[in-house]
């Protein structure tokens, strides 16, 4: 029985570590988001959690270096091997972001480019996991689709999954989980065309 390309988005990057980061590279288009997104955090080493934090490279090692404490949680085992290696006075989880183990309040968490993933019915109660691991005045950052469905992308050869909500739901569901929007931008053309939300937990 064929499996669905949502099904087995893990599988891809468990399967593909090396393709990713060559595809990934290390420059950092996402600068000026991540300086907004450390701006919102407390001083001077604030916890966050990198959810789909890949191999760390650039997005975690940029945090690390502007001073923040990183616990990186994804379901690769392949990339949670490199970012071990390269981060070891970090934490690296493996698990899926759908079924986190217990973990302690953060100061910051991020889903960059990785959230999308999911179907649209698995986002919509990740938003209450957002509010259980953000502390009081916690920064949430994540990057999104802007209408309800699916997209099927291409990554080495194979569809990849992306699923979206409308951004009005996006909205509602982070304040009803304790979010107040920070900024929002569809289409960032500084940053790649990616939809951008920045939020940050009433206190």
């Amino acid at each position: 029985m064929s499996t669905s390309p949502a099904d087995n988005v893990i599988t891809l990057y468990r399967e593909h570590a090396d393709a990713f980061e060559k595809l990934r590279g290390t420059q950092l288009a996402e600068r000026a988001w991540l300086d907004a997104f450390l701006d919102l955090l407390p001083g001077p080493a604030p916890q966050v959690l990198d959810i789909g934090c890949g191999n760390g490279v650039p997005i975690a090692r940029h945090l690390i270096e502007r001073g923040c404490r990183l616990t990186g949680v994804d379901a690769s085992d392949a990339m949670l091997a490199r970012a071990r290696a390269s981060f070891p006075g970090h934490s690296w989880i493996e698990a899926d972001m759908r079924s986190l183990p217990p973990l302690r309040p953060f100061q910051g968490l991020i889903a960059w480019h990785s959230f999308f993933h999911l179907r649209p019915e698995d986002q919509r109660p990740m938003f209450q996991t957002f509010a259980r691991l953000a502390a009081p005045g916690a920064a949430l950052m994540y990057t999104s689709g802007t209408h309800l469905g699916e997209a099927i992308g291409r990554f080495e050869g194979q569809p990849l999954y992306h699923g979206s909500l409308d951004s009005a739901e996006y909205r509602e569901l982070l304040r009803q989980a304790g979010f107040e929007v920070v900024r929002h931008v569809e289409g960032d053309t500084t940053c790649g065309g990616a939809n951008i939300w920045l939020a940050r937990r009433h206190t």
